[in-house]
């Protein structure tokens, strides 16, 4: 694409095309050819649109949040804490181990694969990582179907480690299967069947 020539390309789906290589590869394993490459864009147009590579990556941060993560958000409009953790913990397997979609999870891999010279990238990964898991306690401290002595944040705090642990053994290659069955048993454990309506 000449330089000076209007823009001739879907931002929304150039986007979508970085966030997929960064999902892929993490922040630092990307490099500015990977992005160009795979959005079909020269250099000049990336900045133009979209700024340098941590700028691009913030967006694909909000993107990520806001489409293939969007549940996290959706899960605590549920009704229940147990709807919540459910939505939450099931969903975790279908973001991370669906077979048409990048292994594990863009912000689990940002938080761990990011050099000291990254690390404003880490910390702001660990900001809204942080907020969802604050977000999630305040939802616990809304709920009546907790017992007494049920502490919201280390709810929240346990069910994030939960969530965590799926797309780390996503990554590893543990099959949607075999993690659907992990994500029951840990519904299982956290809210036990109190009676026929519960056996789910």
């Amino acid at each position: 694409m000449p330089g000076g020539r209007p823009r001739a390309f879907d931002p929304e789906a150039a986007l979508d095309r970085a966030l997929d290589v960064f999902w892929r590869q993490g922040y630092e394993g990307t490099s500015l050819s990977d992005l160009t490459a795979a959005m079909s864009i020269n250099r000049p147009s990336l900045y133009a649109a979209f700024g340098n590579k941590e700028q691009l990556f913030r967006k694909v941060l909000d993107r990520y949040f806001t489409s293939p993560g969007a549940f996290a958000a959706e899960a605590l409009e549920a009704p229940t804490a147990r709807a919540v953790v459910e939505r939450l913990v099931l969903g975790a397997v279908e973001l991370t181990a669906a077979p048409d979609a990048p292994r594990g999870c863009l912000s689990v891999n940002s938080v761990h694969a990011c050099g000291p010279e990254s690390d404003p990238i880490r910390q702001e990964v660990i900001a809204r990582r942080m907020a969802g898991e604050a977000a999630l306690r305040r939802r616990f401290e809304q709920a009546t179907d907790l017992p007494a002595d049920c502490d919201p944040g280390v709810l929240a705090q346990l069910v994030h480690t939960l969530t965590d642990g799926i797309a780390v053994q996503a990554a590893s290659g543990h099959t949607r299967d075999q993690l659907h069955r992990v994500a029951t048993l840990a519904l299982r454990t956290l809210f036990p069947p109190t009676g026929a309506g519960d056996a789910s």
